[in-house]
């Protein structure tokens, strides 16, 4: 099973190809527990009327790309997400929204998380749900030592960028929404900073799939930024 990593967008026209390939890993794992239509446990942040609006994308963005059974759970502000949300589920979608709030509503679940995805489950970040996901995770700021890297738009109310232990699902950093939000460049400057090894960068409409290799799925590109001898290193992975 793999980790499926979303930088964010909601084309319909890419649907089904960047959801496409962790639905039909969740059905596989489905038939195994004698279910036809597989259970996709979806986490959102946010309770209010807006947020609510909101997350009707995402079991919608399922829909598009196949058969699947969500099942929603939803944390407000100051609120963990309940255990019993990852409980007989055939693949976990953690959703968009604050960064730093779905990395403080989900830490308490981190180690269980991490066992299910270590047992076959597949994972899909969207998001917020894909920066959380790495190692060593980037959940917003704008700033490094004071010097804008990034457009504050992309801050998520924080000042200066912060890293904090994420998931661990991934060993690279992940930035999201990467040529919309021009967030690359974030991404560049942590890498320079030493802040992380390195990472990658996800477009809209873009799915980075983490299996026994790396494969790109939609309609954007993936920003690789590395370490090299003589400075970073950017390029793009292949679809």
């Amino acid at each position: 099973m793999s980790i499926h990593l979303v930088g964010g967008g909601w084309s319909p026209e890419a649907a089904a190809d960047v959801y496409g390939p962790f639905l039909a890993e969740a059905a596989a794992r489905a038939a195994g527990s004698g279910r036809r239509v597989p259970r996709i446990g979806v986490l959102l942040h946010g309770t209010d009327a807006e947020a609510r609006q909101a997350h009707e994308r995402s079991p919608a963005a399922l829909a598009r790309a196949g058969a699947a059974e969500p099942v929603v759970a939803r944390a407000g502000d100051g609120d963990t997400f309940p255990s019993s949300a990852l409980s007989d589920v055939d693949g976990l979608l953690v959703g968009g929204g604050p960064t730093p709030e779905y990395h403080r509503a989900l830490e308490p679940l981190y180690d269980e998380i991490r066992l299910l995805v270590a047992d076959g489950l597949p994972y899909l970040g969207f998001s917020a749900g894909s920066m959380i996901a790495a190692e060593r995770a980037i959940i917003g700021g704008w700033r490094i030592d004071g010097i804008p890297v990034a457009p504050e738009e992309t801050a998520e109310d924080l000042d200066e960028v912060r890293i904090v232990e994420g998931l661990g699902l991934v060993d690279l950093a992940i930035d999201v929404h990467a040529a919309q939000w021009g967030t690359l460049s974030r991404l560049v400057a942590a890498v320079e900073a030493g802040l992380v090894p390195g990472g990658v960068a996800i477009d809209e409409d873009t799915a980075l799939i983490v299996g026994q290799d790396l494969r790109v799925a939609g309609a954007g590109n993936v920003w690789q930024v590395v370490e090299g001898p003589d400075g970073v290193m950017v390029g793009t992975l292949a679809a």
